[in-house]
């Protein structure tokens, strides 16, 4: 992942009158496009082209945000090791919040096919998101587990012959989050990635919390748009947008604060 796909968007911080605007309106927040990274067969990362003139603008930290941002990073850079024990022991965790009661027959096993993954050994898939993407899928597995099962399982709506892959749809999420918040770069250089770190430090779990929501959210967007497997990189877009209208509503507070928090079940 390169830290320098960040991305601008000048629009204005919405008043509290406009938090219910921003939860049904999501388009009218303009987002300059740009290339996009692919990340496993025919699911690819949104990723916004930041401008040069706006490549200038950065944001001043407190000493709490800059160490919050600093464990976050590490968190970042920490890729998936399939011959580490402790990540060995993620995966089987994650497996066994996704279906308890069923034994899991390896770490390399056609099972994982049943979770999303595109093949028989998650790890392969694990590149673009690296550890950190297995972390957020285990606490909303274990934080949010209604939501969670909803997903897996596809069980609201009027779902699509050719659903997305859970799994890789869960690594290209956390791809987006840290391109659009940019969290890679030493202090942020969008207002979206500013404000995030003020939730960063009311609640160092801000980033895994914003996860679920996006998640989630993106699953409804795929409902609300009747979509299929090739329209993965048009709902994560529209996702994208709704997620920066809400982090610019003004009296968003904590993470839990953001009008789609709401769509989470426990």
């Amino acid at each position: 992942m390169d830290g320098s796909n960040g991305s601008f968007v000048a629009v204005r911080r919405l008043s509290g009158s406009d938090r219910a605007a921003a939860f049904h309106h999501s388009s009218s927040a303009e987002v300059v496009t740009g290339s996009t990274a692919w990340i496993g067969k025919g699911l690819s990362c949104v990723c916004a082209q930041r401008r040069d003139s706006d490549a200038r603008l950065s944001f001043d930290l407190t000493p709490v945000q800059e160490e919050c941002l600093q464990r976050l990073q590490n968190r970042i850079e920490v890729q998936y090791d399939s011959a580490n024990r402790e990540h060995q022991e993620a995966l089987q965790a994650l497996w066994c919040a996704s279906f308890p009661g069923t034994e899991l027959r390896g770490l390399i096993s056609e099972q994982w096919k049943e979770m999303g993954w595109q093949g028989k050994d998650p790890s392969t898939d694990f590149r673009g998101g690296g550890f950190i993407s297995l972390e957020n899928l285990l606490y909303f597995a274990g934080n949010y587990p209604k939501s969670f099962q909803e997903l897996l399982c596809k069980q609201n709506g009027d779902r699509a012959i050719w659903e997305y892959p859970f799994a890789v749809a869960g690594v290209n999420i956390t791809f987006m989050l840290i391109q659009m918040l940019d969290l890679q770069a030493v202090k942020p250089r969008s207002l979206f990635g500013a404000v995030f770190l003020k939730l960063l430090s009311e609640n160092e779990r801000a980033f895994d919390i914003l996860y679920c929501i996006t998640f989630k959210l993106m699953d409804q967007q795929w409902l609300d748009m009747h979509a299929t497997y090739m329209d993965f990189n048009t709902v994560m877009k529209s996702t994208r947008r709704q997620l920066e209208r809400e982090l610019l509503i003004e009296d968003i507070q904590r993470v839990e604060d953001m009008p789609s928090y709401r769509l989470l079940g426990r």
